[in-house]
């Protein structure tokens, strides 16, 4: 890669692009009523997949990017419990079907800070209002530090499918620097635990970019972490935002690496990976050959939404719990991200929308775009046009970014069909963000698109 491209485009800060239009373009005329009405106009011979946020950690990692609260006490745990499962009964009631769930979700914070029975209590109550089924997947976010026997022996019964272990970086160093001593030994028992109660499929989080991290150090994070055999990897750039998140100004930026440090080490990473067998899926997932996920991006079924590239496929998916999206074909609605209001919503028997976004017929045809960039690194855009009714020129006519990326040589555009190449992919933010017509309205800062 010429060091010109990457100093023009790795210091870009753009969207993840895990939805468009992206949630900074969310807005308070979207709230409680139009989501109301949008969960009874949900089509009941369709799946439907349920994300649950839950807000608590015991301990700040500083490079953290999640709306999180820390907390040493379990009494605000088992209140916002109370409250999750109260509007877990609000949608139901508001739902005209009852929905047969794809998939389940919890994140965070920390899903399993909750004692067991409480996780096992929190499943039953969904069953009760929601239809699960043999083919319902399971997933749960899980820090391996505070795991316990008992938890991995409830998330066994609740039928858990799939977890996803935070590793980041087994450097001790960096480890120091970003607030998170783990071993590699409380990782393994974490894996291997839980495979051991039926969960078949292990994640892990890694991340890139971070203080005092280097590419030697990242390339023997990601060897202890294959010695695992995890089924998956998720390897994110660290996106140091100060100025939104205050405990990263805990982190010491001149340890930073600048864009061409950052793109070794996430090369490092990729390299390091497939050569013990894992496929590169998208722009930032890794997966055994075996695995769904490479199966789905084999088949060109790849999603993509806020838990990353997925298989699922649903339309809907409906978020429970402070600062969780949802989504539906009518469009996106976030619930209020400070607990006490969220809380005090739901007492009031009213849903904790706080804003959302209503799509346009636009806004469908640039989200197909961008997520078939985003997850084939190709689209057909006179095709994808076509099928929302518009000329192809609707996407390219004016198109100044792309024209760069064009001239640049990042992408290729024959008969309508956009690729990107194998060495440029790594820009594929930069590509995507060639078809968001909102990209400089946000005025948000984002993560470095490299």
């Amino acid at each position: 890669m010429k060091q010109d491209i990457l100093e023009r485009y790795g210091d870009a800060r753009l969207p993840r692009y895990t939805s468009y239009p992206t949630a900074p373009r969310f807005s308070p005329e979207i709230g409680a009523g139009t989501y109301r009405d949008w969960l009874s106009r949900i089509d009941g011979a369709e799946p439907v997949s349920l994300y649950v946020h839950v807000p608590f950690c015991r301990s700040m990692c500083w490079y953290c990017g999640c709306h999180t609260t820390i907390t040493q006490k379990d009494q605000p745990i088992l209140d916002y419990l109370d409250v999750l499962k109260r509007e877990m009964t609000l949608v139901a009631e508001a739902m005209r079907h009852r929905p047969k769930i794809a998939t389940v979700h919890f994140g965070g914070g920390t899903p399993t800070i909750m004692e067991p029975s409480e996780f096992l209590d929190l499943a039953t109550h969904m069953r009760q209002h929601f239809d699960f089924t043999d083919a319902t997947e399971l997933a749960v976010e899980i820090d391996p530090r505070t795991l316990t026997a008992e938890m991995i022996e409830a998330l066994g019964k609740a039928g858990t499918t799939r977890a996803s272990l935070g590793v980041q970086s087994f450097d001790p160093k960096v480890q120091k620097a970003i607030n998170r001593i783990q071993t590699a030994e409380q990782t393994l028992d974490a894996a291997s635990g839980l495979r051991a109660h039926g969960v078949t499929s292990i994640n892990f989080d890694l991340i890139y970019g971070l203080p005092h991290q280097s590419v030697a150090s990242a390339i023997e994070t990601t060897r202890m972490a294959i010695a695992m055999r995890p089924d998956r990897f998720a390897v994110f750039g660290y996106a140091h935002v100060p100025g939104f998140k205050k405990h990263q100004r805990l982190i010491d930026e001149t340890a930073l690496a600048d864009a061409s440090g950052r793109h070794a080490q996430a090369e490092a990473i990729a390299d390091t990976l497939k050569q013990a067998g894992y496929r590169q899926i998208g722009l930032d997932h890794f997966a055994l050959p075996d695995d769904s996920l490479s199966l789905a991006a084999e088949d060109g079924t790849l999603h993509r939404n806020f838990q990353g590239y997925t298989t699922d496929a649903c339309n809907t998916l409906i978020g429970f719990g402070a600062s969780s999206i949802g989504r539906s074909k009518h469009g996106y609605v976030q619930n209020d991200v400070a607990i006490g209001r969220y809380a005090q919503s739901i007492a009031t028997g009213l849903l904790a929308t706080a804003k959302g976004y209503r799509m346009t017929p636009d806004d469908r045809l640039r989200a197909e775009i961008i997520e078939r960039v985003m997850c084939d690194f190709s689209v057909d855009l006179a095709a994808t046009c076509r099928s929302h009714g518009v000329c192809v020129d609707t996407v390219l006519d004016g198109n100044a970014p792309l024209r760069d990326l064009l001239t640049d040589g990042i992408v290729t555009l024959e008969n309508d069909i956009l690729s990107m190449r194998g060495q440029e992919r790594f820009l594929v933010r930069a590509v995507a963000a060639c078809f968001d017509a909102y990209l400089d309205q946000s005025g948000r800062t984002h993560s470095k698109a490299a």
